[in-house]
């Protein structure tokens, strides 16, 4: 099955990764503390497409955002000034919408890590909350056990087997799940009181 790019999370790990038919030639590296970004391979044939790179995963005091596009920015700047978990993940992606492109391409995201006292979640420790917006919707939910949401058909957020606990396993589970065209995968672990490790995987090469 062809899912595209999808995220996994949990109140405490987190996954990312892109699933590609037509820009395959892409890796993730982390180019700054705290930020992973998604970019074209020096081999990759020159594109004008705007949703080829972007930051895939963004650290903040009050949780990690992993995404799909260019909305994981502006919902951890909302994070890092105090929105509500809730509030940061659904104000970009309703402000940015789906993509426009061929496919109307959902955005995915979510948060790992949001402390207990944010009234996003109900969690007694580490909560997590994911969202999607598509064209006929916008989902966003506190998720209490490893949830996945993709941008084709798993595009509405469901349970899914994931046994990774660290940074590491999870970029590396979400690179070999069962979905075709598996390109690049990123992990994070942690919380917003014990800080956040983070774990890339461009495959076996």
């Amino acid at each position: 099955m062809y899912v595209g790019r999808f995220v996994v999370v949990a109140p405490e790990v987190g996954a990312y990764r892109v699933s590609s038919r037509s820009f395959p030639n892409r890796k993730a590296t982390g180019r700054e503390p705290g930020t992973v970004t998604v970019g074209p391979t020096p081999d990759a044939p020159e594109t004008d497409n705007p949703y080829v790179e972007y930051n895939c995963l963004r650290l903040t005091d009050r949780g990690a955002v992993v995404g799909n596009g260019s909305h994981v920015d502006p919902i951890a700047e909302k994070l890092a000034l105090g929105y509500p978990a809730r509030d940061a993940l659904a104000e970009p992606l309703l402000a940015l919408d789906f993509e426009k492109d061929d496919y109307d391409t959902p955005r995915v995201a979510g948060i790992v890590g949001v402390d207990a006292a944010d009234p996003s979640t109900n969690a007694d420790g580490p909560g997590a909350v994911i969202g999607t917006v598509r064209r006929d919707a916008l989902l966003v939910e506190e998720v209490t056990e490893p949830t996945l949401v993709a941008t084709y058909e798993k595009d509405s957020p469901e349970p899914v087997d994931f046994a990774a606990t660290d940074a590491a396993a999870a970029a590396s589970e979400a690179y070999g799940m069962d979905f075709e065209h598996e390109v690049c995968a990123v992990g994070v672990s942690g919380d917003s009181v014990a800080g956040f490790e983070t774990a890339i995987f461009n495959g076996e090469a």
